[in-house]
């Protein structure tokens, strides 16, 4: 069945890093705009980063710009978020998502806590 499974999450301190991991199953991401999003407690799921099929464009929300990088291997069929300079506001459940024209497709997500 398709699926999409992140890793990567945990607990880190304020200023560390975490690379997530997203790995398709099932389906070619190559077809796809794949795009992390992000939801803290008692807020709405916001998105983070996308990237375009070929990863010829990305995307960042303004609150991770500079900090953050979306990308993407079609040939492992994975894509990937490296997040620096992590702060305590970047807190939440991380998901991936894999959308085209016709499929929108959700990870079940990994957990993110920064905190000292």
């Amino acid at each position: 069945q398709v699926q999409l499974v992140e890793s990567g999450g945990g607990l880190v301190q304020p200023g560390g890093s975490l690379r997530l991991s997203c790995a398709a199953s099932e389906f070619s991401i190559s077809f796809y705009v794949m795009s992390w999003y992000r939801q803290a407690p008692g807020k709405e799921r916001e998105l983070v980063a996308d990237i375009t099929s070929t990863g010829g464009r990305t995307n960042y929300a303004d609150s991770v710009k500079g900090r953050f990088t979306i990308s993407r291997d079609n040939a492992k069929n994975m894509v990937y978020l490296q997040m620096n300079s992590l702060k305590p506001e970047d807190t939440g459940i991380y998901y991936c998502q894999g959308s085209s024209r016709r499929y929108d497709y959700w990870g079940q997500g990994t957990q993110v806590t920064v905190s000292s």
